[in-house]
């Protein structure tokens, strides 16, 4: 098969790689699409390595049709369409995935759209649901709200009953209005802790999504509300934090907490992926979710793919279409 790889240079390129065997309880996925995730863009920096075990190939998440299946798989058939999350390895033609990570696409939508929903929905069903578990009426605040995390979480605090703002730039700001953003602070010209205390009337929001870190650390303290939960995805503005004032931590009772999926174990990403298939999977077919692309290229095209995420102009996902 063909796989898009990097180079030390950090290239892209298409490459012949040996095709992978699916395993007793494994499905091998003949893949039509893939997505971009900023640990790609690690990844090929060297910053980033998959967990030990799991393949160096790029992409954290597919969408194609089952192509064979391993000796003890029962729920799914050749020619079935399913979308999955990954721990790498979808940048591929073709991927092998344990069965219990395997989900039915949605009738309703193409592989494309597909492949932009298993990593950010996910990963906002763990912040929200199994983190923070979220109640209705709670306020969040949500970091890069026009990212692709940014987009599906916005959706799911809808969805879930909560009020959302969002930190996002002014030219991204329509879109996280239309997903249902009730407040978005232009992060270049705005204060948002200024503005999340204004939103809940001093009291501070309850939830706090947060990708970017260094700078953003103390004020997030400060714009959460008593018992509130701060919840730290990533450090793309940086991974310091010069002082910290441990005093809001303990008299506003705060949660902190970390937040990643690629490293977690089998039994943990099949217990999110089973109840994301039970309670949020269905909303796609009814209209209520909905993945959000901003381009679809073609995996040949993988390096301009990436330049563009690491511009930062992106709304929502990035999608490579995978070609035979």
């Amino acid at each position: 098969m063909k796989v898009v790889h990097y180079s030390n240079s950090g290239n892209l390129g298409l490459i012949e790689w040996p095709d992978p065997v699916p395993g007793s309880g494994e499905v091998l996925v003949k893949v039509k699409a893939t997505a971009l995730n900023r640990a790609d863009l690690l990844q090929v920096k060297g910053l980033y390595p998959p967990p030990p075990g799991e393949s160096e190939i790029l992409g954290l998440e597919i969408a194609g049709e089952v192509a064979a299946i391993g000796s003890e798989v029962t729920r799914w058939k050749k020619g079935d369409r399913v979308c999955a999350l990954l721990a790498g390895g979808g940048y591929a033609q073709f991927a092998v995935v344990h069965e219990d990570l395997l989900m039915a696409i949605p009738d309703k939508l193409n592989f494309e759209e597909a492949a932009a929903i298993p990593e950010v929905f996910l990963t906002a069903t763990q912040v929200l649901v199994l983190l923070a578990a979220i109640k209705s009426g709670d306020h969040v605040l949500i970091h890069a709200g026009a990212s692709g995390v940014g987009t599906a979480a916005i959706q799911m605090v809808r969805k879930l009953g909560g009020k959302c703002m969002v930190t996002a730039s002014a030219g991204k700001r329509d879109i996280c209005l239309q997903l249902g953003a009730e407040l978005v602070v232009d992060y270049n010209t705005e204060d948002f802790e200024a503005e999340a205390l204004k939103w809940t009337k001093g009291k501070g929001v309850n939830i706090i999504v947060d990708p970017i870190g260094g700078s953003y650390f103390n004020k997030n303290l400060r714009s959460l509300h008593t018992d509130g939960m701060l919840i730290q995805l990533a450090f793309m503005g940086g991974a310091k934090v010069d002082e910290i004032d441990l005093s809001l931590i303990l008299f506003k009772r705060l949660r902190i907490t970390g937040s990643t999926l690629r490293a977690r174990s089998l039994d943990y990403k099949a217990a999110l992926v089973a109840r994301f298939k039970k309670d949020i999977l269905p909303l796609f077919d009814t209209g209520q979710l909905q993945p959000v692309i901003d381009r679809i290229y073609d995996w040949s095209d993988a390096n301009e793919a990436h330049q563009y995420m690491e511009s930062n102009r992106s709304q929502g996902k990035i999608i490579l279409r995978v070609q035979d």
